[in-house]
């Protein structure tokens, strides 16, 4: 398979990796690759190439299933999803690598569909909920309009503290950064990036585990890279110095949180 391609942008950017090594896989889909982390179950980084000149529109096809490359025991099967209020978050977007053909379109987004890819998300949306998926789909959105490529990198934030559940760790806090190459004068562009982290931890009832419905609890806010680097332990390479945003503090008490879609910078 194809994999994630790091020359996509026209100029190199390599996928994001973590500092550490111990027990990563590297697995290629169509359009996408990820890292597994096979201590905690769960993609550690995902990449996910797309080309908005030729995005499609595609009806949802696809079931999940495991990935038989590598043993069921190092991926977060079904059985973490079963008869509670979790959804199989896809880190990949279903739509994201979902260009070319209407065939190769198909077949890269049902691609997505595998538990690799998953992760577990608390299923109530609310207006932060919504504001995540249109971060998505604002994504998607310049992509096909302005016919521009566009490399995303999406994982959880694999922290010792997550709560454990049925053999794994629910994380708290989801990251997401977005890369492309802003034209300038003479032709050649610069890449820029941008990161979004979403924070669910007021969803998750530590003591059951059930996701409970609160007012504003799922909260979105634009940030960094650089504390995403911080915070999750992923290398961003030259990404960080892409950012459009000013480097933080890697503190998210002083984040400030989305709240409507124009609030997003890109």
């Amino acid at each position: 398979m194809s994999g994630y391609d790091p020359d996509f942008l026209g100029t190199p950017l390599g996928m994001p990796r973590p500092t550490s090594t111990a027990g990563l896989i590297e697995l290629a889909y169509l359009r996408f690759s990820l890292i597994l982390d096979t201590r905690r179950r769960l993609a550690a980084v995902t990449a996910v190439n797309i080309d908005g000149r030729t995005l499609q529109d595609l009806p949802r096809t696809g079931d999940w299933d495991l990935d038989p490359r590598v043993p069921a025991a190092v991926q977060a099967g079904p059985e973490v999803y079963a008869d509670n209020d979790f959804d199989r978050g896809h880190l990949v977007r279903r739509r994201d690598p979902g260009w070319g053909t209407a065939a190769e379109a198909r077949a890269a987004t049902e691609a997505t569909f595998v538990y690799t890819n998953a992760a577990p998300q608390a299923s109530v949306f609310n207006q932060s909920k919504e504001l995540w998926v249109g971060l998505e789909d604002h994504v998607l959105r310049y992509a096909d309009t302005t016919d521009q490529r566009v490399s995303v990198f999406t994982g959880p934030m694999l922290a010792d503290a997550d709560p454990p559940y049925r053999g794994i760790r629910i994380p708290l806090r989801f990251w997401k950064v977005a890369a492309w190459v802003e034209p300038d004068a003479e032709g050649a562009g610069t890449l820029a990036a941008t990161g979004f982290v979403l924070d669910q931890t007021e969803l998750v009832e530590l003591g059951a585990l059930t996701a409970v419905a609160r007012l504003g609890s799922f909260r979105t806010f634009q940030v960094p890279v650089s504390d995403i680097a911080a915070l999750s332990g992923i290398d961003f390479g030259v990404l960080v110095a892409a950012d459009i945003m000013p480097a933080g503090t890697a503190r998210p008490a002083q984040w400030t949180p989305l709240t409507v879609p124009a609030d997003i910078r890109l």
